[in-house]
């Protein structure tokens, strides 16, 4: 893989319907930071839902874009394997690390129920006046008749004190974790925070992971705790991870640090603008604060911070026609499940009356940890 990845922009700024089917490209990164995808989903679940792309920068690929279509993938979990990677771009080869959200069952499970002890009902209404308390201090520090970046000062700082006591990492060095999380997920270029695909490595082998192989072994021989790293020092499934299996152990802690940070960090962040950009919901909202209960899940339905996520063919199979065969990259695409008409009503208008609730499985079921927090 090469140092930089030169963004497809072929279909930025077209008519949707004036490219042939089969040239569609819905993994082009330009037509969601312009967000002008939009149009290419909407056509793809009206005429070609299982739709197999033959050439992009990720390789040939299928698109899964329909909301029944993306329950039918996620069920089959036999056939439709994580062990490969769950990104649309394929590891890098020299640095492959294992995590449990890439792993079938019967250790997918294992793993995942070693940590989801932290975010337990029981565990969180423990932590329900600390959130309150947290999220009103940072709310009153904001600065009164001047511009101020809402997702640096409210989304980021939010997140990361959450994400900081849900691991018991030390609190004065919480925005590291915001730190690696963005180093993990960048892409290498002019204004990245990484010049380079090498200098991810580099960045969470030198400072992430000695940072928790202290915290690790600190927990491993002490009582266990509610937290994160407890949890894994403990738990049956990962308790010799991080001495036997280090890149599993960052795997880990990486998908525990990202998840936190981006999907909730994003959802704080478009619950202001989608509130800001429908004011009739926002004064609902105002009218009645049980509402809430309501708007949480639509946000995560409207904003989709996890845009999609990959399986790959473990089988030939056969979906709605189309024949999948053994090795195929498979891409469940949740933001256009998540605008699919046939399942929700009216999907791209925000509404805080009681969605489906099976629209919000494509999200919660993925990143349980953290988002239930705030």
């Amino acid at each position: 893989m090469s140092d930089m990845l030169e963004p497809r922009t072929s279909m930025v700024g077209k008519d949707p319907y004036s490219i042939p089917l089969e040239d569609i490209d819905v993994s082009q990164r330009e037509l969601f930071r312009t967000n002008t995808m939009w149009g290419y989903f909407d056509r793809l679940r009206k005429e070609d839902p299982v739709h197999y792309c033959k050439d992009s920068e990720f390789g040939p690929y299928w698109s899964v874009t329909k909301f029944e279509d993306i329950m039918k993938v996620e069920a089959k979990h036999d056939i439709f394997s994580s062990a490969l990677g769950i990104s649309i771009q394929d590891p890098m080869e020299d640095f492959k690390v294992s995590m449990f959200i890439a792993m079938d069952e019967p250790e997918h499970g294992n793993q995942r129920r070693t940590v989801q002890g932290a975010v337990a009902p029981r565990n969180l209404a423990n932590m329900e006046d600390l959130i309150r308390q947290r999220a009103g201090a940072i709310l009153d520090s904001l600065p009164v008749g001047e511009t101020f970046n809402w997702v640096e000062k409210v989304s980021i700082e939010l997140t990361t004190q959450m994400l900081a006591t849900l691991f018991d990492f030390p609190f004065e060095q919480r925005h590291k974790l915001t730190y690696w999380s963005d180093v993990a997920t960048a892409v290498p270029g002019p204004g990245s925070i990484i010049d380079t695909f090498a200098d991810r490595p580099r960045i969470l082998m030198a400072e992430c992971v000695p940072a928790f192989m202290k915290l690790w072994h600190e927990r491993a021989n002490a009582e266990p705790r509610t937290d994160l790293i407890s949890m894994m020092a403990h738990g049956e499934s990962t308790k010799n991870m991080a001495t036997e299996r280090p890149m599993e152990f960052l795997g880990n802690l990486m998908l525990l640090i990202v998840g936190g940070n981006d999907t909730t960090r994003n959802s704080l962040s478009g619950s202001v603008l989608f509130l800001n950009e429908n004011p009739a919901e926002y004064e609902k909202l105002k009218a009645n604060h049980d509402l809430v209960n309501t708007m949480v899940p639509e946000v995560i339905r409207f904003q989709t911070p996890l845009t999609h996520m990959r399986r790959t063919a473990a089988e030939d199979f056969n979906l709605n026609g189309k024949q999948i065969e053994k090795g195929d990259k498979v891409i469940m695409w949740y933001v256009s499940g998540n605008r699919d008409e046939t399942a929700i009503e009216k999907p791209y208008e925000l509404s805080l009356i009681v969605r489906s609730l099976a629209i919000m499985f494509l999200l919660v079921s993925v990143f349980t940890v953290v988002w239930a927090i705030v």
